[in-house]
């Protein structure tokens, strides 16, 4: 008897944690129960049944995820009716009656080829809310959109909605290897499990099409960018083509990662020279391979001549020459190039930060019609906060693609809380001025200043085989923002966090209001507690985790931190002014004069531009010293209040996604000490100030900090 209340008991503990495993597995799309009486009455009085309107796969998911929501939202199934009021109806345009397509022309001209309508109207003599497009996937999107108002709570009434994507590729960059390891992922192995390919399909890959259609991502590069050039071959090119069969529904188009000495390294060439006939011809008929077992493949993303990958600049040929080679191999087939120019020197460079403009910039216009520039938000390295970077106010005939990091390299991994789409945010409405004042990086990526057709915004994804995809619970957020914004980059950060807050965890507003402000409050915490007043790429190197600002013995200058503080006795910060590496000449007029006076630079980036000295007056009258001290102290006290705001919230939150996110605050806090600690005992030697007297004593000293080793690390 006490065996079987044990197994009993067992069985019970072991259901209740998958439960709150599944909340976190769920994502976004956790349909939670409807329990509201007026809701429930609203929504059940307006869609009684569904009705869809032809047959295809995409339709086919379309009314899954319906019925999935609908028993979630009320325990039941929406019955499937031909006819009557108050049902709802999926169907593209052409499927449509001949009057109702004429009815809604005016709606139909305001969307795209992705676009939804979502809108109440006559069909068939009956009241009907019809959701429509002008393809299936359109239909899809408006699907989504229809449940995400259910799970806002929004009231179904008077339903007129119509919606478009704003860029055209939304694509997830893995930095996936074939060994499942991840580079710079701290969510687990990749979720791509490669050995058992094609014949073992994994619910996981149906989950994944489900979030990222949910969110209008619609394209996925499968491989890291350091890239393998086994890929290519054709027993991979099974394996990538059954994801693709699984995608393809969700309107996801697979991508690779395209290892330029490939020619070499699977075709037996001597070369991989881009203007030699023979490599030429070798990519030509590897995309017509690749083709024709996936005819909706999206093309090649290309890291080339960048921290040690082979490139074209290895044959003395540029990156037009290489980009353009690709290009010409997937364009008979609608596939595009997406080419990386995250390019810095070898040698000892007068600033990393001027390296892409360089190389690129005089080779404006001359990519091909089918070739994305991908460019890094900031011309260093996706850190904590950067300037954006100077090519999207440089190359007006030349599409450039948004490349943002989703997953947290430089801002605590998956450790830390810390909602990216402010950060993302902060870099879509800079001022580029390319033609004129309120030239804003958002319109320069979406098209809208140089009538771009071809537009992209890529994100590197945080998602490993973890129960929860991400890690931290909280870094979903960033996974759905970049969905969200990429499908309209001019959406508001705040907007983002309240959608995600209702969706993941509760719509009562006592929950939502005060972690949507802790959520809009991170970026700028993490900012404080590592890299204030525009200090950048002071962490360890290698891995990246913690702080390194001491860090001086690397081979290559650039990869050590005391390259970008330059801190001496004289004070601290990389000139970049006409006094030093002139790098802000690279900036329109507007912002090289504003930034050229440390009077004048917004102090968020006072020490990206300027070497100051440590008593310079601030604009609150205290020295720079004093306030980088203030803004470490500032950012671990942030931590802090951001913990008690937690511990508040625990009647909202699953006891499993609690206590998780609770350690992870508690380390989180315990490392921002950390960086506090060790960065102010370190910038204070050459101050030889003292320490203000709101700084706590450290734990330990400069030189334990020094000598601690992390050799394991995640994400190398």
């Amino acid at each position: 008897m006490k065996l079987k209340k044990l197994i009993l008991s067992t069985l019970t503990l072991f259901l209740a944690i998958n439960s709150f495993s599944q909340k976190g597995y769920d994502l976004w799309l956790q349909y939670n129960k409807i329990t509201d009486a007026q809701l429930q009455k609203n929504y059940l009085n307006k869609i009684q049944g569904i009705k869809i309107l032809g047959n295809s796969p995409t339709l086919n998911v379309s009314a899954e995820e319906m019925q999935t929501a609908w028993k979630s939202f009320f325990g039941k199934e929406l019955p499937e009716k031909n006819s009557g009021e108050n049902i709802l109806v999926l169907g593209k345009m052409d499927q449509l009656p001949q009057q109702l397509q004429k009815n809604l022309k005016s709606d139909f001209e305001n969307i795209n080829s992705e676009g939804y309508i979502i809108k109440e109207v006559k069909f068939e003599g009956n009241n009907t809310i019809l959701i429509t497009g002008k393809s299936h996937i359109g239909v899809l999107y408006g699907s989504f959109r229809l449940l995400r108002e259910m799970q806002l709570h929004n009231k179904l009434s008077n339903l007129d909605i119509y919606d478009s994507s704003k860029i055209q590729k939304r694509v997830l960059n893995h930095w996936d290897n074939l060994d499942r390891t991840v580079e710079r992922g701290y969510a687990g192995f990749s979720i791509w499990d490669w050995h058992l390919l094609p014949d073992l399909i994994k619910p996981e890959y149906t989950n994944y099409a489900r979030a990222n259609a949910s969110i209008g991502i619609n394209g996925t590069v499968l491989t890291n960018v350091n890239a393998n050039s086994l890929v290519l071959t054709e027993e991979y090119i099974k394996k990538v083509k059954a994801l693709a069969e699984v995608f393809r529904p969700y309107g996801i188009q697979v991508y690779l990662t395209a290892r330029f000495s490939s020619p070499i390294e699977n075709g037996g060439l001597e070369t991989a020279d881009p203007l030699n006939e023979e490599v030429r011809q070798w990519w030509k008929d590897k995309a017509d391979q690749i083709y024709a077992e996936i005819p909706d493949f999206g093309g090649f993303l290309v890291k080339a001549n960048s921290e040690g990958q082979p490139g074209p600049n290895n044959y003395g040929r540029s990156h037009v020459d290489g980009a353009n080679m690709l290009a010409e191999a997937v364009a008979p087939h609608g596939g595009i190039i997406m080419w990386r120019a995250f390019v810095y020197s070898e040698h000892d460079p007068e600033d990393r930060a001027k390296q892409a403009y360089s190389e690129f910039v005089p080779f404006d216009g001359e990519f091909a019609d089918n070739v994305l520039l991908q460019v890094k938000n900031g011309a260093i390295d996706f850190q904590p906060r950067e300037p954006f970077h100077p090519l999207f106010g440089a190359m007006p005939n030349t599409p450039l693609m948004m490349e943002f990091q989703i997953t947290q390299e430089y801002l605590g991994f998956a450790t830390h809380l810390v909602f990216l789409p402010k950060l993302f945010e902060e870099t879509l409405e800079e001022d580029t001025y390319v033609n004129g004042e309120n030239s804003t990086v958002a319109k320069v990526i979406d098209g809208t200043l140089s009538n771009k057709k071809l537009t992209g915004m890529a994100g590197v994804a945080n998602i490993g085989n973890e129960r929860n995809w991400t890690g931290h619970p909280f870094g979903q957020a960033n996974w759905y923002g970049f969905g969200r914004l990429a499908w309209d980059p001019y959406m508001d950060s705040g907007d983002i966090a309240e959608e995600w807050l209702k969706m993941t965890f509760t719509n009562n507003e006592e929950f939502v209001e005060p972690m949507k402000e802790m959520m809009l409050e991170s970026r700028e915490t993490v900012v404080k507690y590592m890299t204030p007043l525009g200090l950048h790429h002071i962490m360890r190197t290698g891995h990246h985790y913690g702080p390194g600002p001491w860090v001086s013995n690397l081979s290559r200058p650039e990869w050590n931190p005391v390259y970008y503080h330059k801190a001496d006795s004289a004070g601290v910060g990389f000139d970049r002014t006409s006094s030093g590496s002139n790098a802000l000449e690279q900036y329109a007029d507007p912002i090289a004069e504003k930034y050229s006076s440390p009077e004048t630079t917004p102090e968020k980036y006072l020490l990206w531009f300027h070497h100051l000295p440590w008593d310079y007056e601030m604009k609150n009258g205290k020295t720079l010293w004093y306030n980088m001290a203030s803004k470490y102290q500032e950012g671990v006290e942030e931590v802090e209040d951001m913990t008690e705001t937690w511990n508040n919230m625990e009647q909202y939150v699953d006891e499993e996604r609690f206590e998780k996110v609770s350690m992870l605050l508690q380390i989180q806090l315990k490392e921002a000490k950390w960086w506090r600690d060790a960065c102010l005992l370190y910038f204070q030697q050459f101050s030889n100030m003292e320490m203000p007297e709101f700084i706590p004593e450290p734990a330990h000293t400069l030189e334990y900090y020094k000598n601690l080793k992390t050799p394991y690390a995640p994400g190398i």
